[in-house]
């Protein structure tokens, strides 16, 4: 009996399918101080602001779902051995940190005494998983210099939660081994840390690259890079919108000039019509020459200006959907909104380019059909 044949993968492609359709929609209320200790403020910036989400593919989410398993293994293995592991508040939440009226901080994976090396000493306890490259170097240098973003989060964490040391319990995904390290507070460390996130949470512009170089390893893998180095525009949310503050009035609140009004955390994932781009995030498409309660005058490389607002200007999305920036400046296309105010730019008309080659065309006027061929190869 011949089998029946089965689509390659079908099974492992639907649960990686599943994942990637089961993420949140990778923009935090917060600044967290699980990033705090990244090399580049800008990146950091244009995390908080929400320029453009994360999303990962199926595999890494999966991966990510594999450190949390192992943080239920890691609990249950320090209980054994006759610690005590706290990994929620009275109120039976997951412990959170919090500073600058709640716009930065974090949740804590748990806190634990008994720990062999210093029984009567409460730990801020730290839960990862690693490649076995980073386990070697971590087993090597230690977490301040093998991964210095974990140290700054338990330096925030030590800090905001007035406790001394930490406890980074690392598992080799290689082989199950287990690399644990004490961690002291640096108070030095943690006010610098707290004196970065205030700097980024309220800048009401990007802070300088890391480096101008779109090349530089740290730039190439980022995932602002196309903002950052190219020419694409941020997402289009309060948080990108020039009439946005973060507010000093505690519970991460924002506000909103142009409406007058508190913005929820759900309004601001939404936005408005009225959203203007913040200029500094289109700089690598034009510097603003001019601006009103409603609009900023662009003016690209070339000379030419493009205006960010109502018709005929072009919405915020109409920016973000553009394919190329030259669109925005092309004279035809602001003279067909000059003269159909109802016409939008969209980014889901088809390009000749993106059309197949082997169409087969409907019979049409030889004159139709000498502009359609000389459409396709000349554009």
């Amino acid at each position: 009996m011949t089998a029946l044949p089965q689509p390659e993968h079908s099974t492992a492609g639907a649960i990686l399918r599943w994942y990637e359709t089961s993420q949140d929609g990778g923009h935090r209320p917060h600044l967290g101080a699980s990033i705090i200790g990244h090399s580049c403020d800008r990146h950091l910036w244009l995390t908080f602001r929400w320029a453009k989400a994360h999303r990962w593919d199926g595999r890494m989410l999966r991966l990510f779902d594999d450190g949390k398993r192992a943080e239920a293994r890691f609990v249950q293995e320090l209980r054994a051995i006759g610690c005590e592991v706290w990994e929620h508040d009275d109120a039976g939440q997951q412990f959170r940190v919090s500073a600058w009226f709640g716009h930065f901080g974090g949740s804590v994976d748990a806190v634990a005494s008994g720990i062999p090396e210093a029984p009567k000493t409460p730990h801020v306890v730290e839960f990862k998983t690693s490649n076995d490259k980073l386990f070697k170097a971590l087993s090597k240098d230690g977490v301040r210099k093998a991964k210095p973003q974990h140290f700054a989060q338990m330096q925030v964490y030590m800090g905001l939660l007035d406790l001394t040391r930490a406890l980074y319990m690392v598992e080799n995904k290689n082989d199950a081994s287990i690399y644990t390290e004490r961690v002291e507070f640096d108070p030095a460390a943690f006010d610098a840390l707290l004196a970065k996130a205030q700097r980024i949470v309220f800048s009401t512009e990007p802070p300088p690259r890391l480096s101008d170089d779109p090349t530089y390893y740290e730039c190439k893998w980022c995932n602002h890079f196309d903002i950052c180095h190219g020419q694409a525009a941020p997402e289009v949310n309060c948080r990108t919108c020039a009439h946005s503050t973060p507010e000093m009035l505690g519970d991460s609140a924002w506000s909103c000039a142009k409406l007058q009004r508190a913005i929820s955390t759900e309004q601001q994932r939404a936005g408005c019509s009225k959203h203007l781009y913040i200029p500094a995030l289109l700089s690598r498409l034009g510097s603003p020459v001019d601006a009103t309660e409603d609009s900023v005058t662009y003016a690209a490389p070339d000379g030419a200006t493009f205006v960010n607002g109502p018709p005929p200007g072009f919405s915020s999305l109409e920016i973000a959907a553009a394919r190329a920036p030259s669109m925005l400046t092309d004279t035809m296309v602001q003279q067909i909104k000059e003269d159909f105010p109802g016409a939008v730019l969209v980014s889901s008309t088809p390009r000749l380019e993106d059309m197949p080659n082997d169409i087969d065309w409907a019979p049409v006027k030889p004159a139709k059909r000498a502009v359609r061929e000389k459409a396709r190869v000349t554009t």
